[in-house]
């Protein structure tokens, strides 16, 4: 593979990783028998907190990513090419979103189901990346240091007042939007605190950008992961109850009781350290083409398990019902099926791109008449409708 010094393959490693826990993680959780969710089992408890560090590292390397190109080039605001591209991304993903959670016979009857309109990650990083481009556009034409200073501020903002508004339900707002900020209604992720990951990504990768060119970059990046990883996990919660008992403010000792998000940046950046510290072997081109390829193996993995669009997945027929040693064996048959299809869609993507436009093409050439037909006669009938309304009026004028 022909080198760029200034990619962080390490980067696209920590996304294939991501993508992969998500794979098992989502199956595993929903087909195993309840009977089996044992806290007190080891293995259970292990597969447990793994499984709680996917989402964090999948939010802190979105941001990573994204903002790592966007800070790239010379040009800055509106004339960057990247934030157009983010624009663009960033509402495609929130369109994505929504299409995986359409129900093909609902509308068939005519119904969309509120189901349809749940907020899951891909809406919440489709609207991370918007955030990102806002506050990249706001400190544009300010001092430098306002764009890290500013994201980071976000991510404490976020992760201290989480326990103000968890339980927000936010009935003032129409329901689709509502479910950007509240799992009242059953929204699987919301916006805040999740974007509080991706700012956290944001402000790492221009530590990044400003460090590149620093002859010891990695091992003082390894050593401050480590460090800094370690102290949250062991230390916040301590830190926190200090802050609680110094300040007296029940805003810390609500953080006290349920100090997860600080814990799990913890666990991100030791995630971090750790593939940092294997860089160089993380130069597999499968795997890094699983971490560039992570929107299709999303996909992917929604249409199986879920039964995107038919409602005709595994989670449907299997829904907590599998024993271990039944799981475990799917769960890797699973994850090797999503891969293998959306990789193979990478590879061809192109050609079915093109088919589908001609498809498309084909469909509106034999459907024009039709349309033609159907507008005249919408048409004609609005006339009648007119015509029929007038007479009524002069009728009952007279």
């Amino acid at each position: 593979m022909k080198d760029n010094k200034y990619r962080l393959y390490f980067v696209d490693a920590m996304r294939a990783w991501a993508i992969l826990m998500m794979l098992q993680g989502h199956f595993v959780d929903g087909l195993l028998d309840n009977a089996y969710r044992d806290n007190s089992n080891l293995s259970f408890s292990i597969w447990q907190y793994f499984r709680g560090i996917t989402a964090p590292v999948f939010f802190t390397v979105s941001g990573f990513i994204f903002t790592y190109l966007l800070v790239r080039g010379d040009q800055q605001g509106f004339e960057n090419p990247r934030v157009k591209k983010g624009i663009k991304r960033g509402l495609q993903l929130l369109l994505i979103g929504y299409l995986l959670r359409l129900n093909l016979f609902g509308l068939l009857k005519g119904e969309i189901y509120s189901s349809t309109f749940l907020v899951d990650v891909l809406h919440c990083i489709g609207l991370s990346i918007l955030g990102i481009i806002g506050i990249y556009l706001f400190s544009s034409t300010k001092k430098k240091f306002v764009l890290p200073l500013i994201l980071f501020a976000t991510t404490i903002v976020l992760f201290v007042l989480e326990p103000q508004y968890k339980f927000m339900d936010h009935i003032y707002l129409p329901e689709m939007l509502a479910n950007y900020f509240t799992k009242a209604n059953g929204s699987v992720f919301t916006i805040f605190p999740w974007f509080g990951y991706a700012t956290f990504g944001a402000f790492l990768s221009l530590i990044f950008t400003r460090f590149k060119d620093y002859k010891h970059l990695y091992p003082v990046a390894i050593t401050t992961a480590f460090a800094a990883g370690f102290g949250l996990i062991l230390y916040s919660s301590v830190f926190v109850n200090y802050l609680a008992q110094t300040t007296g403010l029940q805003l810390f000792a609500d953080l006290f009781k349920n100090n997860y998000l600080f814990i799990r940046l913890g666990n991100v950046l030791v995630v971090f350290g750790v593939f940092m510290t294997l860089r160089r072997f993380m130069l597999n081109s499968t795997v890094l083409k699983i971490g560039s390829s992570t929107l299709s193996i999303y996909i992917s993995h929604f249409v199986i398990l879920y039964g995107s669009l038919t409602g005709l997945g595994f989670y449907a027929f299997l829904h907590h019902s599998l024993s271990p040693y039944i799981v475990v064996p799917g769960a890797l048959i699973f994850m090797v099926a999503c891969v293998y299809s959306a990789l193979k869609y990478e590879d061809n993507k192109v050609a079915i791109k093109a088919k589908a436009g001609e498809l498309v093409q084909q469909f509106s050439a034999n459907a024009e008449p039709w349309i033609a037909f159907t507008f005249r006669l919408i048409k004609e009938t609005l006339f009648r409708v007119r015509v029929t309304l007038i007479k009524l009026f002069r009728f009952a004028k007279n």
